[in-house]
């Protein structure tokens, strides 16, 4: 188990208030990584409490771009046609220098060779992400607890306590901190949260009807010293939009105490902008601050951090709730497979995948956010790094970089999506063998498909106790064997598109973690190649 610092009142020995656990898992924050978090244990039977510090479920717009990884993790959750239903394809960017609009589009489309379904950026404000996401985990009959603010977190080897301000404590086997950039969790755990925040540079953010404004563009009004003006068509009926307005030092706006009146708002928009725009039912409004920080770790023993608590991001290139609702789907299947029995230090994997993904987005984020200050079309343009289609996992502790790999897959990376060549009524693509919280085990050829007839357990016995060993499910998650090819020898294009996608040449079984990641890849002789138990 990673070590237990810093045993103090906010991160030390469980006090002896609490009798029992509540749950196997407390989850501290219901935005859309927390409810991701939560809706992956549900769906595993895990029992898992979510809290959230505020009254209601967050109304704003902020974080509205939902990259093709993201969809495919919706995707796992089954939300990705909700998710496509209720957003929109992202408008071309319109920049306005007097009376010319030089237009563009902003995001790049993901190459065929990506082997997704979801190549295009979705338009889907963060309201709607979290609506979505909160209704599936009431429907797996958890209930978002609001306005319970966990004021104390204490730990000790078997358990942790959650002190609520109203005096309740709740107790869990594992405590994960999806509470934001302020996160209570992090402070618990005594984990630094290095970087900076640049207090001259602010942004402010607001949803509201604008009267006069063309909704066929992203449109941007350039100004001096980056005061410019944004607004993006929100998707839905009516002319509702994400408006984004910059500030600099010294710049008088609003009332003394920094609060906005709709009136103020639209004098702003109207000098920064167009004069004859008219801004009205507002929803929401927020001030952003360029805040670019990184968790020193994400675990302390039994506290583990997830999303903004552990990354904070500007908002440049839509990262910041991708990059968070991935962690999500990294954690979970491992919490679930330390609770069935594990090895503990499975947990000390996630840091390990997630962090330095974290930290390289960090930097682009970063890098986009000051394209944000001029006016060329190239620095406002998003490729395909921004998709996040090509993180891999590849060299780390479940992937060692001699493992056995085809010609195109190494062990860690991400396991593209391909068309079955005999599909069924029930799956007519990879991507529906995957969907669910199950490991997949992929047979390729005869012997690979003796193999798997071989296994007739539903989960193999061995679980990950040492770095240099493949992912292998324990106890916990079952694994689910397909026998997608009895042959290596492609006879339809079809077969050759799947063959090529993975890179097999000869009889192999790809081993599909629960995340979408390859755990094992197996080249199989004329003996079936089965975990040792």
């Amino acid at each position: 188990m990673s070590g237990v610092s810093g045993r103090s009142r906010v991160s030390g020995t469980k006090e002896s208030g609490a009798v029992g656990t509540d749950a196997s898992v407390i989850v501290v924050g219901a935005g859309p990584v927390g409810l991701a978090l939560t809706l992956d244990l549900a769906r595993r039977g895990v029992a898992v409490r979510l809290l959230e510090r505020a009254g209601e479920g967050f109304a704003g717009s902020r974080a509205k771009g939902i990259q093709p990884r993201t969809l495919e993790v919706l995707d796992d959750f089954g939300l990705a046609g909700a998710a496509l239903a209720a957003g929109s394809a992202y408008p071309p960017m319109g920049l306005h220098v007097g009376p010319f609009t030089k237009t563009w589009r902003m995001h790049a489309t993901a190459p065929e060779s990506a082997g997704t379904p979801y190549p295009e950026v979705l338009l889907l404000p963060q309201y709607a992400t979290t609506a979505l996401l909160r209704e599936a985990v009431e429907r797996r009959g958890v209930a978002v607890d609001f306005g319970a603010r966990a004021v104390e977190v204490t730990q000790d080897e078997e358990s942790c306590t959650v002190r609520l301000e109203d005096g309740r404590l709740l107790s869990a086997r594992y405590v994960v901190g999806a509470d934001g950039g302020s996160s209570t969790v992090r402070k618990a755990a005594g984990i630094a949260f290095e970087g900076t925040t640049d207090e001259s540079d602010r942004m402010i953010l607001v949803d509201g009807t604008v009267d006069g404004l063309s909704r066929e563009h992203w449109h941007i009004w350039p100004r001096v010293r980056g005061r410019s003006v944004a607004a993006c068509p929100l998707p839905g009926d009516g002319n509702r939009f994400q408006i984004m307005i910059r500030t600099r030092p010294g710049d008088t706006l609003g009332a003394p105490g920094g609060e906005f009146t709709e009136a103020d708002l639209t004098a702003l928009l109207r000098r920064r902008a167009e004069g004859s725009l008219t801004l009205r039912d507002i929803t929401w409004t927020s001030v952003f601050r360029p805040n670019v920080r990184l968790a020193e770790r994400y675990r302390n023993g039994r506290l583990l951090l997830c999303g903004d608590a552990a990354h904070v991001h500007t908002p440049a290139g839509a990262q910041g709730l991708n990059t968070g609702v991935q962690d999500a789907h990294n954690l979970g299947w491992k919490l679930q497979e330390v609770l069935a029995g594990a090895d503990d230090a499975l947990l000390d994997s996630y840091e390990a995948e997630r962090r330095p993904v974290a930290a390289q987005v960090l930097g682009r984020s970063t890098e986009l956010y000051e394209g944000l200050r001029g006016t060329r079309p190239g620095k406002l343009t998003r490729g395909q790094d921004e998709h996040q289609l090509g993180i891999s996992y590849f060299g780390g502790p479940l992937a060692p970089a001699d493992a056995p790999r085809t010609a195109t897959l190494r062990r860690g990376d991400r396991a593209p999506d391909a068309l079955l060549p005999h599909p069924t009524a029930e799956a007519t693509r990879l991507f529906d063998l995957y969907r669910g919280p199950h490991f997949t085990a992929l047979a390729f050829g005869a012997r690979a498909a003796v193999a798997a007839a071989a296994s007739t357990t539903s989960s193999a016995s061995s679980a990950l106790t040492a770095p240099d060993r493949p992912v292998r499910p324990s106890a916990g998650v079952p694994v689910r064997h397909h026998v997608v090819l009895p042959h290596t020898t492609p006879r339809t294009p079809r077969e050759a598109a799947l063959l090529d996608a993975y890179g097999i040449t000869e009889d192999t079984v790809v081993l599909v973690r629960p995340d979408g990641y390859i755990g094992a890849i197996d080249p199989v002789g004329s003996t079936p190649d089965e975990p040792a138990a």
